[in-house]
C-alpha cells in the first residue's frame, strides 16, 4: 500500500506542478486532528529487510524520497516527503499508479494523465524547479551568497535588504510567492552558502578526491564541495591546481617547475561538467578524480552529442540559463569552444590526447600525464592525431605530416614515424586526405572524417 501511494502521490505532484507530495501518519484523514501513530517506518521491515530499502527496489525510477519520524504535541508523526517525478511515471512492482479524489488507482485507467506526465519530460527545465519554500527576507539572505553575486557580476551592491532581494527574483534566483520567497535551483545551484541545506540538492555538491596510485584502493585526500557552483568555483580549480604533481623542465638557462597539467584545461573541463550534467538523476555528483597518472572527471547524464564531435560541434546544453550565467561570470564559453582550449593546452604541455567517453548514465573526460610517443599505444597515438587534425581544421588550418610531428615533438629525421601514425588513423576512418590526387606524400594535407 505504502509503495502505492509513493508512486500516486509522485505522479499526481507532476501533474499538479508540485515539487512533492506527502504521505502522513498519525493525522486523521478526514478532520486533520493530530492523533499520533505507533508506526515508525524508520524501525518497519518487509520479512527481513528493512522496509524504506525495500521499497525504493521495487520503484521505478528510484525517485529519492525522504522519511521524517518526529513528536509533536508528545505524539509521534511519520512522514513521507515525496518527489515529483521529473520524466518518466514512477512505477511501483512494475505498475504505475495515480490519486483520483482520495482513492488509489492504476494511471493505465487514465491513459490522457499518463501521457502529460511524458510529456512533462520534455518541457522540464531543472533551472525552473524549487530548492526551498516559504522563506522570509532574512531566510533568504541567509542561504544565498548575494555578497559573492555582486562581486562576480561586478555590480555595486546596495544598502538595503529589498534592493538585494529584488536583485535576485530579477534574476530568477528566487521567486515572490505573496509575503515570502522560493529560492529556485537556479538560484541555489549557483549560489548557495550551502548546497547540504537544500534537501534535493545537497547530493549534487561535487567531490574533488585525490588517490595514492593508478587504481582507487587507497585515498589520501577526498573534499566536497558544499557551495553553489558560481560561489566556489575558483576556489575549487585553486584547490585542485595546487594539489598536482609539477613536472622539470629544462630552458635554454634554468630550469624551472610547471604543473604537470594545463590548468586552463582543468577549469575547461570542470566547468563542462558541472554545467552540462544531468540533475534528473538522482544520488551522484560531478567527481574530479586525480591518481598518479591521469585525471579523470565524470558528470551525470550521457553526451547531448558524439564524443568524437566534442572539438567541432556548437555548444549544447541541457541547462541553459546556468550555461548563460556562468559565460557572463567568464567561468564557460557557450561559444562551443573550451575543448579546443583543452587539446591546444595538452599540445602546448605535450600531453597525450584526452579521451572522452560517454555511456547512458555519465560523460567522462581523461586527462593524461606526460608519456613519450614509445610509451603511448597505437590508440592513443590515433586519438592524438586525430585531435590535432580536427583542431587544425577548425583554425582554418591543415595537418599535415610536419605539423604532426611536431605535435609529437618528433624529429625531422623521423619522418616516417609520423606517416605511420597518419596512415593507421586514416585506415580507422578518423581522417582522411583533403587531395586525394596528390602523389607529393611529404606535402599532404589531412582533414577530420566529418569535414
Amino acid at each position: 500500500m505504502i509503495g502505492q501511494k509513493i508512486s500516486a502521490l509522485s505522479n499526481g505532484a507532476a501533474l499538479r506542478n508540485k515539487t512533492h507530495g506527502y504521505l502522513i501518519y498519525g493525522v486523521k484523514d478526514d478532520t486533520h486532528e493530530i492523533v499520533g501513530t505507533n508506526f515508525n517506518p524508520l524501525t518497519a521491515k518487509k520479512g527481513n529487510e528493512e522496509l524504506e530499502h525495500w521499497i525504493i527496489q521495487q520503484l521505478n525510477p528510484r525517485i529519492d524520497f525522504e522519511v521524517s519520524v518526529f513528536q509533536y504535541d508528545s505524539k509521534m508523526i511519520s512522514v513521507f516527503e515525496i518527489p515529483a517525478t521529473t520524466s518518466v511515471p514512477v512505477r511501483f512492482t512494475n505498475n504505475a499508479f495515480i490519486r483520483i479524489g482520495s482513492i488509489t488507482r492504476s494511471l493505465n485507467d487514465f491513459p490522457e494523465k499518463e501521457k502529460k506526465i511524458w510529456n512533462k519530460d520534455k518541457a522540464f527545465k531543472f533551472e525552473q524547479g524549487i530548492a526551498m519554500q516559504n522563506l522570509n527576507n532574512d531566510k533568504v539572505l541567509e542561504l544565498i551568497d548575494y555578497y559573492r553575486y555582486y562581486e562576480l557580476t561586478n555590480q555595486k551592491m546596495p544598502f538595503n535588504q529589498s534592493a538585494i532581494l529584488e536583485r535576485l527574483e530579477s534574476e530568477k534566483f528566487i521567486i515572490k510567492s505573496k509575503t515570502k520567497y522560493d529560492i529556485t535551483n537556479f538560484g541555489a545551484i549557483l549560489f548557495a552558502k550551502d548546497l547540504t541545506q537544500f534537501d534535493i540538492l545537497w547530493r549534487k555538491a561535487p567531490r574533488i578526491i585525490f588517490y595514492k596510485g593508478k587504481g582507487r584502493f587507497e585515498t589520501i585526500q577526498e573534499r566536497q564541495i558544499d557551495k553553489g557552483y558560481a560561489v566556489a568555483f575558483d576556489e575549487m580549480i585553486d584547490y585542485i591546481d595546487d594539489k598536482l604533481p609539477q613536472n622539470q623542465v629544462i630552458g635554454k638557462a634554468f630550469r624551472k617547475e610547471v604543473k604537470m597539467y594545463p590548468k586552463i584545461a582543468i577549469r575547461e573541463l570542470v566547468a563542462n561538467a558541472l554545467i552540462h550534467q544531468d540533475f534528473t538523476i538522482r544520488g551522484t555528483s560531478v567527481m574530479i578524480e586525480i591518481f598518479i597518472d591521469r585525471i579523470e572527471i565524470t558528470n551525470p547524464g550521457a553526451p547531448l552529442i558524439e564524443t568524437l564531435r566534442f572539438i567541432d560541434h556548437n555548444s549544447v546544453s541541457r541547462n541553459e540559463k546556468i550555461a548563460s550565467f556562468m559565460r557572463r561570470i567568464n567561468i564557460c564559453e557557450e561559444r562551443g569552444t573550451g575543448i579546443d582550449k583543452v587539446i591546444i593546452e595538452s599540445e602546448l604541455y605535450q600531453l597525450p590526447a584526452p579521451k572522452f567517453h560517454g555511456d547512458k548514465e555519465f560523460t567522462r573526460v581523461f586527462l593524461y600525464a606526460q608519456k613519450t610517443l614509445r610509451q603511448m599505444d597505437k590508440q592513443e597515438k590515433m586519438r592524438a592525431c586525430y585531435q590535432h587534425c580536427s583542431l587544425k581544421y577548425v583554425l582554418n588550418e591543415f595537418m599535415t605530416n610536419q605539423t604532426l610531428r611536431k605535435r609529437f615533438n618528433i624529429a625531422e629525421k623521423n619522418y616516417s614515424t609520423g606517416s605511420r601514425i597518419i596512415k593507421e588513423t586514416i585506415e580507422n576512418g578518423l581522417i582522411k586526405e583533403f587531395d586525394p590526387a596528390n602523389k607529393a606524400r611529404r606535402y599532404s594535407k589531412y582533414i577530420p572524417f566529418w569535414a
